[in-house]
């Protein structure tokens, strides 16, 4: 096995057995990335950080301090829309250029605290709005198993970055689908957690609950380690799970209960998306697999009617409309964020608490609706990769806006009503004379990752998917 395959648990266990030293990763990682850079991966690498933290964890696995790191030697970038104090925060912005961190984000500061490297900031969309990753003044992430097609958003950067072996596992936020829908276009793991789960207090309040932090990797294992260092709640949470049931990381070795899995290809939130033929099969090899395994598999309906999801645009533009662009500055932004901060501005107050209400009412219509089952399958997006600018309309954001509601016709689901969801690399099919990953989503009920976990676990031991790129 190589270090492009290694996971980050195969990382841990080399480095505390020292027969490879953090500073040797650091230095291969850096190296990857730099050789890899027209993937668009990294908005910004940190050699001096990375390096300097490698070796504070030499040191501190020679003084025999192993077992106090989860990740010791692991390198983990951080998504640039999460700060680190004394590396660059553009947000994938020119509003923000040169600006530097002055702070560290509490998710990333639990990431550098288990012993990670910060080996740089991966790439995101202009403030993480868009399910590409174009941003602006930056090259483009792009899957690494076809550099003409997007590596989806907006935590793209993190899975390119994963795909390509640069890093095992990577910080990453999902607010309609940013961890999901780039861990599908690059073939990795990628899984929103519930609701609660990971605080960001005291560096960012939740707001209406819509984003999750989480990581994104190649295995199971890994995400259920990387999401165990970041999960915990602090005093003053406004999201608190009522239950959690059991470790995440030992839902990987548990044998899967029988659990009533519905499956679900109608597309939810928009009216027009066409679903793709690849994406309809990579359900049906895991219907089919889910089958074999035991599970009872059956159709579920969809949970509420389409317009219903508008509630979630009220609120996403609000919060567009309310960042703190500087006086001047808003003709510096791309004009899918300046047209999301016009429409949000047009929200009224009222408008704006009928819009969380509304959000309250279809996750009662969800959990009814999917009453009979523990976990709704999917797919993960409606067709395979997007080629680049397939997806942006800068003369058109509504239209722009509307082909990605197309494009994600699931994922937000689970941002609305707390839910934890994971897609997953299962399928591969040949589009356009060339391979490409297609990933089927599995959403299960709030609180319960860990059995999603353990059905995930499951389904990577009966079909593993491959950790290396096609040749």
């Amino acid at each position: 096995m190589t270090l492009v395959t290694l996971s980050a648990f195969d990382m841990v266990a080399a480095v505390r057995a020292r027969s490879i030293s953090a500073s040797e990763l650091a230095a291969d990682a850096l190296a990857r990335a730099r050789a890899a850079a027209h993937l668009g991966a990294f908005a910004h690498l940190s050699d001096e950080l990375a390096l300097s933290q490698a070796r504070a964890v030499d040191d501190t696995i020679a003084a025999g301090g192993a077992e106090d790191l989860a990740l010791p030697g692991v390198p983990c970038p951080i998504k640039d829309l999460a700060e680190v104090e004394g590396l660059p925060f553009e947000a994938g912005s020119r509003v923000l250029a040169g600006n530097v961190g002055k702070h560290t984000d509490a998710v990333a500061a639990r990431l550098i605290r288990a012993g990670t490297l910060t080996v740089g900031k991966t790439s995101a969309p202009e403030f993480g709005f868009p399910c590409y990753t174009e941003p602006a003044g930056g090259l483009a992430a792009v899957t690494p198993w076809d550099p003409t097609r997007g590596a989806g958003g907006s935590s793209g950067g993190a899975a390119a970055a994963v795909a390509a072996g640069i890093v095992p596992i990577a910080h990453a936020s999902d607010g309609g689908g940013s961890i999901r829908i780039p861990a599908s276009s690059c073939g990795v793991v990628g899984m929103k957690p519930s609701r609660g789960l990971v605080s960001t207090l005291p560096t960012r309040t939740p707001g209406p609950g819509l984003v999750c932090d989480g990581v994104i990797s190649r295995t199971v294992r890994d995400t259920a380690l990387g999401l165990e260092v970041v999960a915990g709640n602090r005093p003053g949470d406004t999201y608190v799970l009522p239950h959690r049931r059991g470790s995440l990381l030992a839902a990987c070795d548990g044998q899967a209960p029988s659990l009533r899995v519905g499956v679900l290809t109608t597309p939810v939130i928009s009216r027009t998306a066409s679903v793709h033929p690849v994406c309809l099969d990579a359900v049906e090899r895991a219907a089919r697999l889910l089958e074999d395994l035991g599970h009872r598999v059956q159709e579920v309906g969809v949970p509420f009617p389409a317009e219903r999801w508008d509630a979630f645009q009220a609120v996403w533009t609000t919060g567009a409309a309310l960042l703190p662009i500087p006086d001047g500055a808003e003709t510096l932004l791309t004009p899918m964020t300046r047209w999301l901060r016009e429409e949000g501005r047009r929200v009224s107050g009222t408008e704006y608490a009928t819009a969380l209400s509304a959000i309250q009412e279809l996750t009662l219509e969800t959990a009814l609706s999917w009453a009979d089952v523990d976990v709704v399958l999917t797919p993960t997006l409606a067709q395979p990769p997007a080629r680049l600018g397939a997806l942006r309309n800068d003369d058109d954001p509504a239209a722009d806006f509307a082909a990605q509601i197309d494009y994600t016709p699931w994922t937000s689901i689970a941002n609305l009503t707390g839910r934890p969801s994971i897609s997953l690399p299962l399928h591969r099919a040949e589009v356009d004379d060339t391979v490409l990953p297609i990933g089927v989503m599995l959403t299960g009920r709030t609180g319960f990752d860990a059995d999603l976990v353990r059905l995930a676990a499951q389904l990577e031991t009966a079909d593993p998917w491959p950790l290396e790129l096609p040749a």
